[in-house]
């Protein structure tokens, strides 16, 4: 993300903490490894990446695995590939908070031994009770006055697994009347009895994000610690853990939390927990699902990295909350592919047409540019014959003087071909409409014609000898309407895929690889599937379409 833009407040902080002397700006990036990222990690992405970019600085991935219970290598593996493709290239090496479990016990120590940290019995529920609420102060819990002794002796026997989970945690000893619930007494260890990923069993307690989030920028030398906008009634915390271990611990830095607002889409859901309860109920096909707000999916579906950087300088870096149209990004999307995506012809729902003046047998090879924003792209031959696949949708058998397609006793051009008019509709017994007659005028030639014919519409066509098999997924969104109150799998949107198994396509899509990106003429942006796709099962899946609703100002 480009940091030049007036909107971006924190570049502006950055800039003045450069002018008043400090050197070496250092950001991070750094997502819990629970699930798979989406387009509002993307945000961050270019945000933390691009400061470092733009100040000549660094950037750190740093995986906050501090939650044993959900976390698995396979989100790590993910998250790698997301910030890769997108562009970006972090400090090596990669950084994991379970790197720093030994210094964030040696922390919690240092709290206890200095009277800011005590072992408490309640439980989550007693616990809520003794918190207070918004306009009433919490009580203090009746562990909070243990001795130092005890304290260090309770930790160190909850560090070698002699109690239950949830029996006893640490908690801070800040202030239960703070006006700020994140002060009341938080809780900075809990105890888990759970295999990590990375240290296997040799932890039974683990920090809490808070706690463990300000100690590793700390300890990376962050100095700049970009996080979203919810984490902003949690900075006097992660103040007060800097504030209370500064000097013992002998950090780097002094890192500095900033807040900025995080990304909502229109229809778009953006929670990782609801995006693994759409994959856990089989609403989705996996992450990666092409309906899917994820990267992976993103990806999958035919989104490219330029566009979503593109789309991210676009909306800006804000300081309050704000519902983003997802017109927005399929605009950025659209100019991308506009640019670079080859031009292909495929007919979705075919009908075929004969056309019986053309010679039986034979097939003649046009030429068709590759892009016309491209020209040093080239061309491309299709082929052409007697027999020809149209869109369903483009034939009326009887229409009125504003369809410009093909009708009984009307002319189109052929794109890339000829002139045809059709003279005979063939029908079934049950009279749909199953083939089309027409005659070709071969002065009409594209390219060479001088035959003066004028016609207002232009179709695309598939020659059906050489036409390959393809299954198309169309995709809408997931969502009938923006997130609710209630459960939003109510607001699923059961047509958000429909697959088309019996398209045409022309045969020079047989060389598409995983992943390649093409204009289907006059039906929208497609991307050969990542995961199905080869040159024997031919699977599309829709991009973006060709309209854009979206207005820049």
């Amino acid at each position: 993300m480009s940091t030049s833009s007036a909107s971006n407040f924190v570049q502006n902080i950055i800039t003045e903490d450069i002018n008043n002397g400090m050197t070496n700006i250092h950001t991070r990036f750094p997502p819990e490894p629970n699930g798979y990222l989406h387009i509002g990690h993307a945000k961050s992405i270019c945000l933390n990446f691009g400061l470092a970019q733009t100040n000549h600085g660094i950037c750190n991935l740093r995986f906050d695995d501090t939650n044993p219970i959900k976390e698995d290598t396979e989100y790590v593996d993910s998250i790698m590939e997301d910030v890769r493709w997108l562009g970006f290239t972090w400090s090596e090496p990669v950084h994991y908070a379970s790197d720093y479990f030994g210094q964030f016990y040696q922390c919690a120590l240092h709290l206890i031994k200095t009277g800011h940290a005590f072992v408490c019995d309640l439980d989550s529920e007693a616990m809520r009770q003794y918190r207070g609420t918004l306009t009433e102060p919490g009580k203090d819990s009746p562990y909070r006055n243990r001795s130092v002794e005890e304290n260090l002796t309770l930790f160190e026997a909850m560090k070698n697994g002699e109690f239950a989970d949830g029996a006893k945690v640490l908690r801070a000893k800040i202030d239960m009347a703070s006006p700020n619930i994140n002060l009341r007494d938080p809780v900075i260890y809990r105890i888990s009895k759970t295999h990590h990923h990375r240290t296997g069993d040799q932890w039974c307690i683990y920090p809490m994000y808070d706690f463990a989030h300000p100690i590793s920028d700390a300890i990376e030398g962050i100095t700049h610690s970009v996080c979203t906008l919810e984490f902003e009634d949690h900075r006097p915390l992660y103040d007060w853990v800097i504030d209370h271990l500064q000097e013992a611990m002998h950090f780097p830095s002094r890192p500095k939390q900033i807040e900025f607002a995080r990304l909502a889409l229109t229809k778009t859901v953006t929670s990782k927990r609801k995006l693994k309860r759409l994959v856990d109920s089989g609403v989705v096909d996996g992450w990666d699902d092409p309906r899917m707000p994820t990267i992976s999916g993103l990806r999958r579906r035919g989104y490219t990295p330029e566009a979503i950087r593109n789309f991210c300088e676009l909306i800006g870096v804000s300081k309050s909350n704000s519902l983003v149209d997802f017109a927005m990004l399929e605009h950025c999307l659209r100019e991308d592919l506009n640019q670079n995506a080859p031009r292909v012809m495929a007919v979705l729902h075919p009908l075929k047409v004969v056309i019986t003046n053309y010679p039986e047998n034979k097939i003649e090879h046009l030429e068709a540019e590759i892009n016309p924003n491209k020209p040093e792209a080239g061309s491309r031959q299709i082929p052409f014959g007697r027999e020809i696949y149209i869109e369903q949708e483009d034939f009326r058998e009887e229409a009125n003087k504003k369809f410009f397609r093909l009708k009984l006793g009307g002319e189109v051009r052929l794109k890339h071909a000829y002139i045809i008019r059709c003279d005979e509709v063939i029908k079934d017994e049950t009279g749909n409409i199953i083939e089309l007659h027409c005659t070709y005028d071969e002065t009409t030639k594209s390219g060479s014609d001088n035959s003066g014919k004028k016609v207002k519409g232009t179709l695309h066509w598939v020659e059906a000898t050489t036409a390959l098999n393809a299954k198309v997924c169309l995709h809408d969104f997931l969502l009938l309407d923006d997130e609710g109150d209630g459960d939003f799998l109510d607001a699923v949107n059961p047509a958000s895929q429909v697959v088309l198994q019996n398209c045409k396509v022309e045969p020079s899509l047989a060389k598409a690889q995983k992943g390649d990106r093409f204009q289907f003429l006059r039906n929208g942006y497609f991307c050969a599937d990542s995961r199905y796709f080869s040159s024997e099962n031919l699977v599309f899946n829709h991009t973006v379409s060709l309209k854009d609703s979206y207005k820049p100002e």
